[in-house]
């Protein structure tokens, strides 16, 4: 297994994990029909619990949630041996392509959409529409979706640590055997 990573490491880790939290707790309170400052005829405006625009937003957000927590395992145990509670995988090796590929192009689309979210943040059809929230709403809402701007970046550095560990312990284990 490779070695323990970096505290550093750890910590952008954790914080690429929670960069969607606050977009999602955004996101679920709009869910529940609380006014988040859309106006006029919006979906945003008209959001009522339960109905299939608050359920979408909800799956939406466990499944962003679900997705940063899973960069977690790129520093934790589990993303170098897949637990032995897993029938069938359970103590097998996880190999570093399959954590590194799919982070590598999640951390790409992210940086990518961040890029292109913050961009048209205030473009005509987005915030800079006269029936998007503004004043305190306005803020509220931005403030909670700028963590995502780091979600990409952060994850594109922990993904190239972690495929870096894993090259430099497969490397060390070829070196024992070799000799």
């Amino acid at each position: 297994m490779a070695g323990e990573p970096p505290r550093w490491v750890v910590r952008l880790a954790r914080l690429a994990a929670l960069a969607p939290l606050p977009s999602g707790l955004w996101r679920i309170v709009a869910a529940l029909g609380v006014p988040v400052g859309f106006t006029g005829d919006e979906a945003m405006a008209t959001v009522t619990f339960g109905s299939g625009f608050s359920l979408y937003m909800i799956a939406l957000t466990l499944f962003a949630e679900g997705l940063g927590l899973l960069t977690l395992g790129l520093v934790q145990r589990w993303g170098q041996v897949v637990p032995h509670w897993i029938p069938l995988l359970g103590g097998r090796r996880v190999p570093t392509a399959v954590a590194v590929v799919p982070a590598g192009l999640g951390a790409t689309v992210l940086t990518g959409f961040g890029v292109l979210g913050a961009l048209g943040w205030n473009a005509p059809d987005a915030m800079g529409h006269p029936d998007a929230p503004d004043g305190v709403a306005y803020g509220v809402m931005t403030a909670c979706y700028l963590p995502l701007l780091a979600w990409g970046p952060l994850l594109a550095v922990v993904t190239g640590h972690y495929w870096l560990r894993r090259r430099r312990a497969r490397r060390a284990h070829q070196v024992r055997w070799s000799r």
